[in-house]
């Protein structure tokens, strides 16, 4: 490798991938599928030199195991299970899983395939790897580092000067960070505020579950879009309009009331809300937001909670897309004495810098032989090879929305 090993522990992932990755292992555990990067930034090219350097960066990961302090840390999170901590205790990464080429409209293509509690491990990872070994190669790399330290210490100032509203925040923003020294200095800051001094904002903790561990803050997250692709669509016995119904009362054979905050936007919130009846929004402590009008969304899921005879106070608002400082702000003074409100920052905590971020993504792009695909509030959002299926979703998302049935 020309630097040095970029993730250092199998527990430098999002919590959600352990919170999908019990409910993988109890009730999906021989679902096989695809994984497909893609970078959306237009004016990006990763150079051959930049692939070799990922593929040996991969590989390092792949040699990682668990410590038994690392899954002692992950057996004290109340709903993962001994069954499921004794798994991860044999599992390793596979490099044979991946297929890195220097190919494709940006120069680099990653594949994986294998089985879903496989390859739903290895996206994070693999963002994460992507993002730095491409900055490293950058000539001002060191600048970048700096203005992003500087750039979050002005944040801080912020927070204890009042100037932004944050009721809870998180940090989500490991598969976009600009490397692990600038997300780790991150956190470390936003740690470190003091409640009391902080005027009416609240850092609760970070997805990173490594950083999380490591500075004591709380490791955040429930579900991806990955769930219900694959438990809805991957699952050829039902029509894929009904993938939220599927996933979600698979969830909840899983974990109860524990772990609760529903993904609204896998194939439309709409299609969503005929699935997400009285008995799930009652079990579901919240929702989250992850592409669409937030306001508009907000006020969509608040009315109907309020037809479902469900207090909207008593339900979170989580709001996860591209959000800065400024957007949440006013996202919480919108929502205020309406619902509970929180908010998972991403990008503009782990990846400010002068610089343009990357805008990578590793979506799952079949499952048991079939393509599926996600069909969110923001259609470029989307992500899938095969544009047949996709429309056959849409159609059948259609009929849904057409129909009480």
């Amino acid at each position: 490798m020309k630097f040095n090993q970029i993730i250092h522990s199998l527990l430098e992932t999002d919590l959600y991938k352990f919170s999908m990755g019990q409910a993988i292992f109890h009730q999906a555990s021989e679902y096989e599928t695809t994984w497909t990067f893609k970078c959306r930034n237009e004016d990006v090219q990763f150079t051959p030199a930049m692939v070799e350097e990922i593929k040996a960066q991969i590989k390092a990961y792949c040699a990682l195991r668990f410590t038994e302090e690392e899954l002692a840390y992950l057996a004290g999170i109340k709903w993962l299970k001994k069954s499921y901590i004794n798994h991860l205790r044999l599992w390793r990464p596979d490099f044979a899983d991946f297929s890195i080429q220097a190919a494709g409209d940006c120069g680099l293509s990653i594949e994986t395939q294998g089985t879903l509690l496989d390859t739903s491990m290895y996206e994070i990872p693999t963002l994460a790897i992507v993002n730095e070994v491409y900055y490293r190669f950058r000539p001002d790399y060191e600048a970048l580092v700096a203005d992003a330290k500087k750039r979050t210490r002005q944040k801080a100032d912020m927070l204890r000067a009042g100037n932004y509203w944050l009721p809870i925040f998180s940090e989500f923003g490991l598969r976009r960070r600009l490397c692990a020294e600038a997300q780790e200095y991150a956190i470390e800051q936003f740690a470190d505020l003091d409640s009391n001094d902080v005027l009416r904002s609240y850092f609760v903790g970070t997805s990173n579950v490594y950083l999380a561990k490591k500075f004591g803050v709380k490791p955040v997250g429930t579900m991806a879009h990955e769930w219900i692709m694959c438990m809805g669509q991957g699952n050829h016995l039902y029509n894929p309009a009904y993938s939220t119904q599927v996933a979600l009362e698979a969830w909840v054979k899983e974990y109860g009331v524990d772990n609760g905050i529903a993904l609204t936007d896998t194939i439309t919130t709409d299609c969503f809300l005929r699935d997400f009846n009285k008995t799930l929004a009652t079990l579901f402590s919240g929702v989250r937001h992850d592409s669409g009008d937030p306001f508009l969304w907000g006020d969509k899921l608040i009315d109907h909670y309020t037809r479902l005879g469900i207090d909207p106070a008593s339900k979170t608002l989580l709001f996860s897309d591209s959000l800065d400082f400024a957007k949440a702000d006013k996202i919480a003074r919108y929502f205020q004495g309406k619902a509970k409100v929180a908010f998972g920052i991403g990008t503009y905590i782990s990846n400010d810098t002068y610089a343009e971020p990357l805008n990578i993504v590793m979506k799952v792009t079949r499952c048991n032989g079939q393509d599926v695909a996600k069909i969110s509030d923001t259609p470029v959002k989307g992500m899938c090879k095969n544009q047949e299926y996709v429309d056959y979703l849409q159609r059948a998302i259609d009929w849904r929305l057409k129909h009480n049935d």
